[in-house]
């Protein structure tokens, strides 16, 4: 059975769906079998993978929620053998309000995947920034939640609404949801607030917080507008090799083993 892991932060620009989409490729790489979904409308690691979120003829996530396609009929195949994709569309933004009616709104996703689930290792889901229905969909499919953190203060100060959702989530539909761990991104250690921040989170949430930070780095910024993972990319930059080690530990997390 594929462990699920959202990927989430309601505060936008920390590195969620650039977390998404590298965690997702080394996992695979590391010989993984991943299904990564692109939970958030905006659909950036649907174009992140090379596939256009603009095509209307492409079965996505809203098809799947709506009723209107089994999960099965939204796969694609990504360039990487391993990893395979449900895309995203802008028409996401609607289907909060087709799913206010649904009985079991906050399971659909869950009830979605379950016949796909045995298929893969893990799942990955890039979460929406908001905090609707589709984040609490997410968070009720999800065995554990990887919180991306930029390492200023005024992210930190914005992880608590997050928090408590996931308490209410816990409380309410899905009592085994856990939290991975927060992956410190963006990170330049000649930056005194970034070394303050990340020491911050670590005297706070302990061992939650990955020993992997993933560093600044230009060719990571560079690689969506080339459709690829930094896997594929740039092999050899700094970015490619925090989220191989950041895959490694999250192997380690769950008692797996790297090939």
């Amino acid at each position: 059975m594929g462990k699920v892991i959202a990927i989430a932060n309601q505060k936008g620009g920390v590195g969620k769906t650039t977390t998404a989409i590298n965690l997702a490729a080394s996992l695979a790489v590391l010989e993984k079998k991943v299904l990564i979904i692109d939970a958030d409308p905006q659909a950036n690691t649907t174009s992140g993978l090379n596939f256009s979120p603009d095509n209307d003829q492409q079965r996505t996530l809203y098809e799947v929620l709506i009723g209107r396609i089994d999960i099965s009929d939204a796969l694609i195949q990504t360039e990487l053998p391993k990893l395979h994709m449900i895309p995203s569309h802008i028409n996401l933004v609607g289907a909060e309000i087709e799913m206010l009616e649904a009985e079991g709104r906050e399971s659909l996703l869950k009830n979605a995947l379950a016949p796909i689930r045995a298929d893969y290792d893990y799942i990955i889901i890039d979460c929406s920034p908001s905090l609707g229905l589709i984040t609490i969909n997410t968070l009720t499919a999800a065995d554990s939640v990887i919180i991306p953190v930029q390492p200023e203060y005024f992210a930190l100060e914005g992880l608590g609404k997050l928090l408590h959702t996931i308490t209410l989530v816990k409380d309410g539909v899905n009592p085994d949801l856990q939290i991975e761990g927060f992956v410190v991104t963006m990170f330049d250690g000649r930056t005194r607030v970034h070394n303050e921040v990340l020491g911050e989170l670590r005297d706070h949430f302990k061992d939650l917080v990955f020993n992997t930070v993933i560093q600044r780095n230009i060719r990571l910024s560079e690689a969506p507008s080339h459709g690829k993972p930094i896997i594929l990319y740039d092999v050899m930059c700094n970015g490619s090799s925090n989220y191989m080690h950041l895959a490694a530990e999250v192997l380690e997390h769950n008692g797996d083993s790297a090939l």
